[in-house]
């Protein structure tokens, strides 16, 4: 048996996604008490499974080791945060970017800056400590419910004489389930109005 492309870090990486963890569901408890909604529909974090890590170091023709793991490859460590609304997104990240021991890498706005194929989600790459890297996404409901959606049917099937009209069809939904999100976040802003 191989030994661990972690090496004896896995320990450390699961306290790690923990504490944020710990630290989202102190943002909730917070915002529950404030506003009595929570922000966060769900959230699941997880280290990269053994193999997915050596198959992605393969990929990007990088050595199988524990460097290549932790500190060339920056999503061993990952946490999906989904919210109900765009604006709970932004509250979630702006508490994370602000956790003590944090350093905000990487920040990439898909909701700002939609991807061609209507991807939209925030991805944050984080640094706990100066030492573990985590790869955090952060999305509405609908931008959840698209992105699985999309890599069943785009990245599951062979190419077919279809696919352009597979891709525009992705393209409008995607776009419709935005102009959702942003009558959703109108109304529920309206309402906090008259509390």
């Amino acid at each position: 048996m191989k030994e661990s492309i972690y090496g004896d870090h896995r320990p450390a990486m699961e306290d790690v996604m923990n504490i944020i963890l710990g630290s989202i569901d102190e943002l909730r408890a917070n915002m529950e008490e404030q506003y009595l909604t929570d922000p966060v529909e769900h959230c699941l974090g997880r280290i990269k499974s053994e193999t997915s890590m050596r198959e992605k170091c393969v990929r990007q023709n990088l050595p199988e080791t524990t460097e290549s793991a932790l500190n060339v490859i920056h999503d061993a460590i990952g946490i999906r945060v989904v919210c109900a609304f765009i604006s709970d997104v932004y509250s979630v990240r702006d508490h994370l970017k602000n956790m003590d021991k944090v350093e905000v890498v990487e920040e990439k706005d898909y909701i700002k800056h939609v991807k061609p194929n209507g991807y939209r989600s925030l991805h944050l790459i984080l640094r706990y400590d100066n030492k573990y890297f985590v790869e955090i996404q952060i999305r509405t409901i609908s931008m959840d419910t698209w992105a699985a959606l999309e890599h069943h049917i785009h990245y599951k099937k062979a190419a077919s004489e279809n696919d352009k009209l597979i891709i525009a069809e992705l393209k409008r939904c995607a776009d419709e389930l935005a102009s959702t999100d942003m009558s959703m976040q109108t109304i529920r802003d309206m309402i906090r109005k008259e509390l």
